[in-house]
């Protein structure tokens, strides 16, 4: 199992929203290393949901449910989505800050590549990001 973490505006899509929802797809990625990371994500794969812009914290902990698939929004065909479905929200939301002031996460590709919407966790770094976020288990 690979893991990951999806960035959303929670104005645009909420860890909310897709608890109701129960399952969306993940579109709208217009950034080719964040649509190859897209690309490589396998069905049982897990991903936070981090919410951008407001908030700036991990919320859940979502599951691929679908691999990667043409995204209609795109008139070029070059950008792909995939489907995922939530899986339980975090007991403690993890900020951006207490991301940055965690030594073990000081590679971590949210702080290193702050920009990409999509991006790779090792399991280490989600060992450690699950713990601070004091989820059990």
């Amino acid at each position: 199992m690979h893991y990951w973490l999806l960035k959303s505006e929670p104005f645009k899509y909420s860890w909310s929203r897709l608890v109701e929802d129960g399952r969306t797809h993940w579109d709208g990625v217009r950034n080719y290393q964040a649509a190859n990371n897209l690309k490589a994500m396998k069905v049982g794969d897990q991903a936070f949901i981090y919410h951008s812009n407001e908030g700036l914290e991990i919320v859940g902990v979502a599951e691929i449910l679908r691999e990667a698939y043409p995204d209609p929004s795109d008139e070029s065909g070059r950008f792909v989505m995939v489907d995922i479905g939530p899986l339980y929200p975090v007991p403690h939301p993890v900020t951006l800050q207490a991301i940055k002031a965690e030594p073990r996460l000081a590679d971590l590709a949210l702080v290193r590549q702050s920009r990409l919407s999509v991006v790779p966790v090792s399991a280490a770094e989600w060992a450690v990001l699950l713990d601070m976020a004091k989820v059990e288990g």
